[in-house]
């Protein structure tokens, strides 16, 4: 039997694959467990510098499995609560990690795929992809965390837009609504991600951690505060053998040549 995920690291860049195609990827209990385990991994990895979430198969991922919930209904508020809750693990992980995180998209973008996507630094998506909150549509509230993501990427209106009607919409509109940075030729998906992994994982990962976090923060600190933590953030970045090479570089009119420390 195959893993339902997968982990896998090419320099300094982790790449986590969800591995269910034959149901467009949809969560059960061993894939969350599993997908848990690797963001938490590839988290606290200072060798890795990026990291890549993508899907096997026809889609990204399609949203938990409604199979596995019908399946059953009886005890399905002790499983969900179960569940979301390694769900979220996950998604904290992704999102105190000290380096930036790539979501790479196509087909199906559904429910918790939707959340996942989100939890994301940054995001390139196929053309073909198609994408939908879902939930709504078997009568559930979200999770993964799309309520705190989705009114900070796309506004209070339009999210809830997105999550009570829970319609379905292209990556075109998603790149207008800010859910996603790039779209790409569904050939190109596979280059264009490896590149700028590549560019993500040569840069200061230092001064990328300090900046995520320092963005992370900021919805809940006055302006004085995040004056002050900025402040502190980059003194922290002058300590960084990257910071002196930066500066260096600039001077003698050349590129720089980052190491992540």
């Amino acid at each position: 039997m195959s893993e339902t995920l997968l982990y896998s690291v090419a320099g300094s860049v982790a790449t986590i694959t969800l591995n269910r195609p034959q149901v467009m990827n949809a969560l059960d209990a061993g894939m969350i467990a599993r997908l848990r385990a690797v963001c938490e991994q590839a988290c606290d990895d200072a060798a890795m510098r990026a990291i890549v979430l993508r899907g096997n198969g026809p889609a990204f991922l399609a949203g938990g499995d409604v199979a596995l919930f019908h399946a059953n209904l009886p005890r399905l508020p002790e499983m969900v609560g179960k569940l979301a809750g390694e769900l979220h693990h996950a998604i904290v992980a992704l999102r105190r990690a000290p380096k930036p995180v790539l979501a790479s998209v196509h087909g199906a973008v559904a429910g918790a795929g939707v959340s996942l996507l989100a939890a994301a630094d940054l995001a390139i998506a196929a053309t073909d992809t198609k994408f939908t909150l879902a939930y709504s549509r078997i009568a559930a509230s979200p999770d993964g965390g799309s309520t705190w993501f989705l009114p900070r990427l796309v506004g209070y209106r339009k999210a809830l837009e997105l999550m009570l009607l829970s319609d379905t919409f292209d990556a075109a509109t998603a790149l207008a609504l800010g859910l996603v940075n790039w779209v790409v030729a569904s050939a190109e998906l596979a280059t264009e991600t490896a590149k700028i992994a590549q560019r993500l994982a040569s840069g200061p990962t230092v001064a990328f951690g300090e900046t995520k976090a320092l963005v992370n923060q900021s919805f809940e600190r006055p302006l004085d505060v995040q004056l002050a933590v900025e402040a502190q953030a980059f003194a922290r970045c002058a300590r960084t053998a990257d910071l002196t090479e930066g500066v260096t570089a600039f001077v003698e009119k050349r590129a720089p040549s980052f190491t992540g420390k």
